[in-house]
């Protein structure tokens, strides 16, 4: 296990690395006081049971190497969510945009979903981390997706799970058109982007004003 641990160490310190610089886009965003394309950001590194399972699928050793590592591109997996399809793009070309990752491959499954339905936008990049031995670069996935598309990714995974992705044909049917549904969502939300932006931002400032309210300090005028 020590093997494991020492392998996996660099995939863990890159998604908490990029974890935050993720999240730092959003943050940035705020500070303009903009609509930002980042609604929120996860990660995680993958179990060695679903990396032993990819194993067996790609048949190559279940052993730490570097056949292994570029073979598995998504040990380090990053999920960014959007409110919206258009926020996708943008999140995108931001990610293009920066120098402290190399992106290697990028696949659009929005324009074209797979065939059970399955909508988002992979990107594969190449991920410098600092180490006490000098630096090492790992392959890493950042999929980018509305909150429809991950609600429904979710459930699909879920049952492939339990049916070892062999889903019986109404179930299969019935996903196909929750997907079609989750996607009609996600457009109808695009046609009243602003109306939903100017709702939000409302309610974000009425909050604001309530806490300055309640906040004994601010009466005054803040004055000593």
């Amino acid at each position: 296990m020590s093997q494991w641990s020492q392998f996996l160490e660099p995939y863990k310190q890159a998604v908490d690395e990029l974890k935050v610089k993720l999240k730092g886009i959003r943050s940035q965003y705020h500070l303009e006081d903009v609509h930002t394309p980042v609604e929120f950001v996860t990660g995680r590194v993958k179990p060695l049971a679903s990396i032993y399972d990819k194993t067996l699928e790609k048949d190559i050793p279940f052993v730490p190497s570097e056949e292994l590592a570029t073979e598995l591109p998504d040990i380090a997996g990053l999920r960014i969510m959007c409110q919206f399809v258009d926020d996708i793009s943008a999140v995108v070309e931001i990610l293009r945009q920066r120098k402290d990752l190399e992106i290697i491959e990028e696949r659009d499954y929005i324009s074209n979903r797979k065939a059970s339905g399955y909508r988002s936008y992979h990107m594969i990049i190449n991920y410098p981390v600092q180490t006490v031995k000098g630096e090492v670069s790992i392959l890493a996935e950042i999929q980018i997706r509305t909150l429809a598309m991950n609600f429904w990714a979710s459930i699909e995974h879920s049952l492939n799970y339990k049916y070892e992705s062999v889903l019986p044909e109404e179930i299969s049917l019935r996903l196909e058109r929750a997907a079609e549904a989750a996607f009609r969502l996600d457009e109808e939300m695009s046609l009243i982007r602003d109306e939903i932006q100017d709702a939000q931002k409302y309610f974000s400032e009425y909050k604001q004003l309530a806490t300055r309210k309640r906040d004994p300090s601010t009466k005054g005028g803040g004055q000593v």
